[in-house]
């Protein structure tokens, strides 16, 4: 088993902890958390390629898409490994985190350890919206915090 933490920091108030956890090689990724500070709706949330957040979350690069596919839905077979979809803020601004997922992984080469976790502005179109944008980005928007996911602690 690997366990995995990302602590999500903003230029606002956008805040939150995403954990991530696989059991062996070939199971899903399990992602909880929770992030705070969000207008209430749906916001794109991404892992990213580049663990850098020199730059605020620019950094961080594009989506981490080690296949070079084209982004899509969480369970579209064509999509960016780091393409997981929209989260919901409920009325306080705080979205809970209970993702499971096949295509993201802490094991072997396409690991997404030292990379980054990105919540957006905006809902991702899941590459369908006809924008310019939804092809790359789900045109998802702003990057309103990001951080680099690091191996967590035992418990």
């Amino acid at each position: 088993m690997v366990k995995a933490v990302a602590v999500l920091k903003g230029d606002g108030n956008v805040s939150g902890v995403v954990n991530l956890v696989q059991e062996n090689e070939s199971s899903p990724i399990v992602i909880s958390g929770t992030i705070a500070g969000l207008v209430p709706g749906q916001h794109g949330f991404h892992i990213h390629q580049f663990g850098d957040n020199t730059n605020g979350c620019t950094s961080a690069g594009p989506h981490f898409n080690p296949q070079n596919k084209t982004h899509g839905a969480p369970t579209d077979e064509n999509r960016h490994a780091g393409d997981l979809g929209n989260v919901t803020a409920d009325s306080n601004g705080t979205v809970t985190l209970g993702l499971t997922d096949s295509q993201v992984s802490l094991f072997g080469v396409h690991s997404v350890i030292g990379r980054t976790v990105v919540i957006h502005a905006d809902e991702d179109d899941l590459g369908k919206g006809g924008h310019e944008l939804s092809a790359t980005t789900g045109n998802a928007g702003g990057r309103l915090a990001c951080g680099v996911i690091g191996i967590a602690q035992p418990n």
